[in-house]
């Protein structure tokens, strides 16, 4: 399902006709995006001890949405766009801070997928968790942001692929004025549904879309999963911890 992401990515980047060179801002940015998938495609199932079984339109739905997102992000950074603003990127703070911030989140999200992975591996050593996901052993996570929140390698890639964006493209620009009428909250919500894109956020590229995806797609997810967490380990469950952003969420 992973798979697909760097193959999409690197065929729209390889055959575009505006192709940047090996040694640019915009190469160094496409190994960091095959980076997070060399991990996440090949490295990530061979350390994974065993795996929940999943409904077939789980990977379905996550081959489009790979195969989407790795040919945009690969279309954009071999563009005349990119190669304009990512032109000595390495002196932009911003490409700084968002090379920097990558690297935070992609440690950070390895780390505490590590500490899943040492359930499972502790629970398959000591027996627990022969027979797949019905007498899968769980365990409350503990350690790094584990403290914080129930899902720390959630945020810690929504820290990576940030930082990514902010490295990769300018700070997309939102047009919307916020009321806390109904009337008017109607109103721009159809104003957003009816116009272009471009008038929502004219600066919106694909590494923010991919970034918002992210959220999008996760944090429901996680909601559910620290529900999940409470339910599963009731009083023994940290009362402090949130789902997945820090004291808010």
């Amino acid at each position: 399902m992973e798979l697909v992401a760097p193959t999409s990515f690197l065929y729209s980047f390889l055959s575009s006709s505006t192709r940047p060179p090996l040694f640019s801002s915009q190469s160094l940015l496409a190994s960091l995006y095959l980076l997070h998938y060399l991990n996440r495609a090949l490295l990530s199932p061979l350390r994974t001890p065993s795996r929940s079984k999943s409904h077939i339109a789980v990977p379905l739905s996550g081959i489009l949405f790979n195969v989407a997102n790795g040919s945009l992000l690969g279309t954009y950074l071999a563009s005349p766009a990119a190669h304009i603003y990512l032109t000595h990127g390495a002196l932009r703070p911003t490409f700084l801070l968002g090379i920097m911030l990558w690297a935070l989140g992609a440690a950070g999200n390895i780390w505490h997928d590590e500490v899943l992975l040492n359930i499972r591996r502790n629970a398959l050593s000591k027996g627990k968790a022969r027979d797949g996901a019905s007498t899968e052993h769980y365990a409350i996570p503990r350690g790094g942001l584990y403290s914080l929140v129930s899902y720390p390698n959630y945020l810690c890639e929504w820290v990576e692929w940030a930082g990514f964006a902010l490295a990769a493209s300018p700070f997309p620009i939102f047009s919307i004025s916020f009321s806390f009428s109904p009337i008017a909250v109607f109103e721009a919500l159809r104003s957003v549904i009816e116009a272009p894109a471009t008038s929502f956020a004219p600066s919106l590229t694909p590494p923010y879309i991919f970034f918002l995806n992210e959220v999008l797609l996760m944090l429901p997810r996680a909601v559910r999963g620290h529900r999940w967490y409470r339910t599963r380990f009731g009083p023994a469950y940290p009362l402090e911890r949130r789902a997945v952003i820090p004291f808010l969420i």
